[in-house]
């Protein structure tokens, strides 16, 4: 072999060692940019407790007027939607300030959920003394029954509804909620940041309430990520970073702290405004949630039940993702499978046939995951 085809030779061998090795580069950059996210074990086997939980919807939204009964002010505080864990401090935030306006040193909160907690909180934090009523008592109430993520505009109102003024006391309970959870970050993981993604093979539907009630800046931005940069097969994949909430572990915390501060509950049902007058404090402030529509006649506010199927926890899982049919949310007593939301219905008989849908839906996406 001349010197010439020697070095036609090596110039080819080099072509061809240099495409080899762009094509590993590519595959090593293709495998060091897809994270490894672990998949959920999803199968009926595996679901240890089905639960309905009822979302206290008013088209207007939440209700945080006043009213006299009697010689008592009545400060009202409910009907979140789905945005109760959200928006709880901050709209507890603006009954307080309307109870401590009446000058009252001892105050009554009706209900025990999370809106019922951080209210009655919030007003120990001035000093006041504080009795909580209420019929039924964390696991069995319907903030227990929760996904206890952060979407303060989930079913919060009609969109329609969206005033000027709306907006405004809205905008200000989500600040208010917002800042008081960073200050709750740490602590046992009752409150911790994780990645959320949206996995479809078609673009989501638009969103008109959560589209208008949006604060720029709060959040990050919500990534639409490329083929290389995840492990799903569907064709549209976003993520995003937000906040969930480890029910079981929040409410003991805070019911703890309730009572550590000097705090009372009194486990009573009231059934008339009777009841209500008869108690003690020349203030309560009303976080009945559903109960509201009885107890004082709301006929607004009705009932959006969803479901939830647990699976057995997964350490190595801890995020939240969403598909056509169904969603998971991975917490420390379990993979919360949910996505469904019935309008006026008061049935909280779990189904097994929505169970079943929604297991399939996340094991579609589970099965076809790369890696």
């Amino acid at each position: 072999m001349d010197r010439r085809e020697f070095l036609a030779s090596a110039g080819l061998a080099g072509l061809v060692v240099g495409a080899a090795s762009c094509v590993s580069a590519n595959k090593n950059l293709y495998t060091s940019r897809t994270p490894k996210i672990p998949k959920v074990k999803v199968s009926l086997d595996r679901i240890v407790k089905e639960t309905v939980g009822l979302r206290p919807f008013r088209p207007s939204g939440p209700r945080s007027d006043c009213e006299m009964l009697g010689n008592k002010t009545i400060v009202h505080n409910y009907g979140h939607g789905g945005s109760g864990w959200s928006l709880s401090w901050g709209t507890g935030s603006i009954a307080r300030e309307k109870a401590m306006a009446t000058g009252e040193k001892q105050f009554a909160v009706l209900g025990c959920g999370v809106v019922g907690i951080a209210t009655a909180r919030l007003l120990q934090e001035r000093g006041y003394e504080v009795t909580i009523y209420a019929k039924d008592l964390p696991p069995h109430v319907t903030s227990s029954r929760a996904t206890g993520t952060w979407s303060p505009a989930s079913r919060v109102c009609d969109p329609e509804k969206i005033t000027p003024a709306f907006r405004e006391t809205w905008e200000r309970a989500c600040r208010f909620s917002y800042q008081t959870y960073q200050n709750l970050l740490g602590m046992n993981d009752i409150v911790s940041w994780v990645d959320e993604y949206s996995v479809r093979n078609e673009m989501a539907p638009a969103n008109l309430l959560e589209d208008r009630l949006v604060i720029e800046g709060l959040l990050p931005k919500r990534e639409w990520l490329k083929r290389n940069e995840h492990p799903f097969r569907e064709r549209y994949v976003s993520r995003l970073s937000s906040m969930m909430f480890n029910i079981p572990s929040y409410l003991h915390r805070q019911l703890s702290d309730f009572i550590m501060f000097g705090g009372k509950i009194v486990v009573r049902e009231f059934t008339r405004l009777e009841d209500i007058d008869a108690l003690s404090e020349k203030c309560v402030i009303n976080c009945t949630g559903l109960g509201a529509k009885a107890l004082f006649n709301d006929q607004e506010i009705t009932p959006v039940s969803g479901q939830l199927s647990c699976l057995i926890p997964q350490g190595e899982v801890n995020y939240k993702l969403s598909t056509q049919g169904g969603s998971i949310i991975a917490r420390k007593d379990g993979i919360y499978l949910g996505g469904n939301g019935i309008v006026g219905n008061w049935d909280t008989t779990p189904s097994r046939e929505q169970t079943e849908k929604v297991v399939e839906a996340i094991r579609q996406v589970m099965d076809h995951m790369r890696g």
